[in-house]
């Protein structure tokens, strides 16, 4: 009994540290754009289309070339995230350079993205869907061996795992150990200041916009790889899922990284309820369980929304003009 109950927490453990991974990446992109003071609800849709590029170019690698499974992952997880840094510029040049409004500039990209992804995929392969079917998880050798440890993370783990982990200690280190990090937090906090002190403000938004897009996109591809293993032109509402994460870890990343472990085993609850070890006997419909991660959102930032601490100067298109 002992061993199956463990058996069963390595397998949830197994599913929500992908979901967790994605989740955390997407937050910690909306962190550098709000970070810089400029609003980014615009993640959904960014990881719509890093998700669709990065969908294409896996189902080109794996049906066409030669290529090692794990590094045709990787070239799409670059395609992907240099597609929604790209796709973030018009986000970017809206809110900055003609300082439009940031929700409806950020919205617009949502709408456009699911309804570009549907059409090319439609137009290209004949229907709404694009399979990348395959097994992407994989053993670390040695390390899988440890006792416990091994099986919850180097047995039968994506890469993305791995690479989300060095992302969260470089974006901590960038964002408070760095010249970059003190300037675009500045930008967000007081722009003014900053711009006093010979900061471009224009520029480093333009950064954190940028960035933010990159991850983004990033986190499109961890979608499609690690949780849906295909692309139907949604992400589920990992986006709004990811902003709500952001807001709740208050705009930092160990704040983050630790809510996303929360939202994400609701995720896996969620959308594993009919087979997770004693869930399963509980007579409650299964859209409850589906209801869960929602639910956890909306008191999350009903508990939190008082001492939530934005940026000051988020959401203000900078006027050097204006004090």
């Amino acid at each position: 009994m002992i061993v199956d109950v463990f058996n069963e927490i390595v397998s949830v453990i197994s599913y929500v540290i992908p979901v967790m991974i994605a989740l955390m990446i997407v937050a910690l992109g909306g962190l550098f754009s709000e970070r810089s003071g400029t609003i980014n609800i615009a993640l959904e849709g960014i990881m719509v289309m890093g998700g669709f590029i990065g969908a294409i170019v896996l189902h080109y690698l794996l049906n066409n070339t030669g290529l090692h499974i794990q590094i045709s992952v990787f070239i799409a997880m670059i395609a992907g995230a240099v597609s929604g840094m790209l796709f973030s510029f018009f986000h970017a040049f809206a809110s900055i350079r003609m300082k439009s409004n940031q929700i409806i500039s950020a919205t617009a990209l949502n709408l456009f993205a699911a309804s570009v992804g549907v059409f090319v995929a439609r137009t290209v392969f004949g229907y709404r869907r694009i399979n990348v079917d395959s097994s992407y998880r994989f053993d670390v050798a040695v390390l899988s061996e440890i006792p416990i440890l091994g099986d919850l993370l180097f047995s039968s783990a994506f890469l993305s795992t791995y690479i989300g982990i060095i992302i969260l200690i470089a974006v901590i280190i960038i964002l408070y150990k760095t010249r970059f990090g003190l300037r675009l937090r500045s930008c967000g906090d007081n722009p003014h200041a900053a711009d006093s002190l010979g900061v471009d403000v224009g520029r480093m938004r333009y950064a954190g916009v940028l960035i933010s897009g990159l991850l983004a996109g990033l986190g499109g591809v961890f979608f499609v790889v690690a949780f849906q293993n295909r692309f139907e032109s949604d992400v589920r509402g990992f986006g709004f899922l990811a902003l709500a994460l952001l807001i709740s870890g208050q705009w930092r990343p160990q704040r983050i990284f630790v809510i996303s472990i929360l939202f994400a085993l609701m995720r896996v609850v969620a959308s594993r309820s009919d087979s997770i070890m004693g869930i399963q006997a509980i007579d409650i419909p299964t859209e409850i369980f589906r209801m869960l991660p929602y639910i956890l959102t909306i008191l999350v930032l009903a508990f939190t929304s008082k001492t939530s601490k934005a940026p000051e100067a988020l959401g203000e298109p900078y006027d050097t003009g204006k004090r």
